[in-house]
């Protein structure tokens, strides 16, 4: 039986070149208006260009770790200038304005921070995560800029001039971002330390969005925390000497990030809702709670079982769902006496969340017999079908960090929302 093959991929209608920077050259795309193409260089810089070499091969592996990362940011919920992988060594983005900054982030004291700081002992851990912008200066060195610099500054790009508001959101964007990859790296046993990113503005929507590349020249990597086994670009740094065995010992490293930056998209653990209801009447309540374990890429399935009027099928389904070894936390949906959720909840030792879909005539009197357990039950009540979901998800959280990153990525885009709504109020009431 023949394979069925992809159709070819079209050539793209590229246009004038619109900037060019150490590692990467940016086209417009003629026939895709809002978008460009981002073109890794086989070239690898340190010191602002002071050492720069060819590294063979740079180009596509650059180009497979950022669109790896840039993924990983999209599915879990951060907006980026990302749009797809065109070849081995490009890919497709929004066109943005740039903003001049560049936003690093650190866990651990090491490198610059430590000329800057002196007294500060490598391996100092920043916890909240320690916050530095640099201005994008190469002729004085990038040099490192204040929140009060930024603001007098007043860049205006693509019609958005940066003010305070847009300085928070990119402040508490770097965090979250810094969060998920930090979270994300942790699976394979590497220590994230610290990383650059930088932000750009769209021109079609005037949104403010990730953009730039994030590859092995953005971040420290140590693996297992030690810095003697580093595989980023600080190798490179480090070199007394650029001789052609140190160039391959550079790129392998290189070679190491990019194949383990593609097991960050695998989640580390299976994991399952299953949502009891005791009448179909409960459906659409019900399917509130699937659709919202759904976006958080959690399996959802719904069952019908009345502990009251069939005790032994409710605990033969609950047997079902414990036998298979898959992580399942159980949602109880029943009405006016709440069995479900008690039974279940003295019956498995599997998490049991109880949502009750309450009515305005009895709710106040229906609502106790959730909340009021005998002894020795654990089951929580959350009368928010939505957020009975999102309970689920902070649960499987702990164990997989696509979920985890799922709702770290929604926390910041609903702090976002407030941020933003608050300004367009703040512009009517003026």
């Amino acid at each position: 039986m023949t394979r069925p093959t992809s159709p070819p991929r079209l050539p793209l209608k590229v246009g004038q070149k619109l900037n060019e920077g150490k590692t990467k050259q940016i086209f417009e795309l003629l026939d895709q208006p809002g978008l460009v193409l981002v073109q890794s260089k086989d070239q690898i810089t340190a010191g602002n260009a002071v050492r720069k070499d060819q590294m063979e091969g740079k180009a596509a592996i650059a180009n497979k770790t950022t669109s790896c990362v840039f993924q990983l940011l999209q599915e879990s919920g951060i907006k980026t200038a990302f749009v797809k992988q065109h070849s081995d060594t490009a890919f497709i983005a929004a066109h943005c304005e740039m903003i001049p900054i560049e936003w690093v982030c650190r866990r651990v004291a090491t490198g610059s921070f430590l000329k800057r700081n002196p007294g500060v002992k490598e391996g100092y851990r920043f916890s909240p995560l320690k916050m530095e912008m640099f201005f994008k200066d190469d002729a004085n060195n990038d040099p490192q800029w204040s929140e009060e610099q930024l603001l007098e500054a007043k860049f205006c790009l693509a019609g958005l001039t940066i003010g305070q508001c847009e300085v928070d959101i990119m402040n508490r964007s770097t965090v979250a971002i810094f969060e998920i990859l930090e979270k994300a790296w942790a699976t394979q046993n590497c220590t994230l330390v610290d990383m650059k990113i930088e932000f750009g503005v769209n021109v079609k929507t005037q949104e403010i969005v990730l953009a730039d590349v994030i590859d092995n020249d953005s971040w420290r990597l140590w693996p297992a925390g030690d810095r003697s086994q580093q595989k980023d670009k600080q190798v490179y740094r480090d070199l007394k000497e650029v001789t052609p065995e140190a160039m391959q010992m550079v790129k392998r490293n290189f070679e190491w990030v990019s194949e383990r930056v593609k097991l960050l998209l695998k989640p580390q653990a299976s994991s399952r809702v299953v949502v009891l209801m005791g009448s179909t009447s409960d459906m659409a309540h019900c399917e509130k709670i699937r659709k919202a374990c759904t976006s958080y890429g959690i399996p959802c399935v719904l069952r019908v079982t009345s502990a009251h009027k069939g005790p032994d099928e409710t605990l033969r389904i609950k047997a079902e769902y414990e036998g298979d070894g898959i992580p399942t936390v159980f949602v109880a949906v029943a009405g006016r006496s709440n069995g479900l959720g008690p039974v279940m909840s003295g019956n498995t030792a599997y998490p049991v969340i109880n949502c009750p879909p309450l009515t305005p005539d009895w709710g106040s009197q229906d609502v106790w017999s959730s909340l009021r357990m005998p002894s020795g039950l654990g089951c929580s009540t959350i009368l928010s079908p939505e957020a009975s979901a999102q309970f689920a998800a902070q649960i499987f959280g702990l164990s997989d960090h696509l979920v985890w990153c799922k709702l770290r990525a929604s926390m910041l885009n609903t702090w976002v929302s407030l941020k933003l709504a608050d300004k367009k109020l703040q512009a009517c009431s003026l």
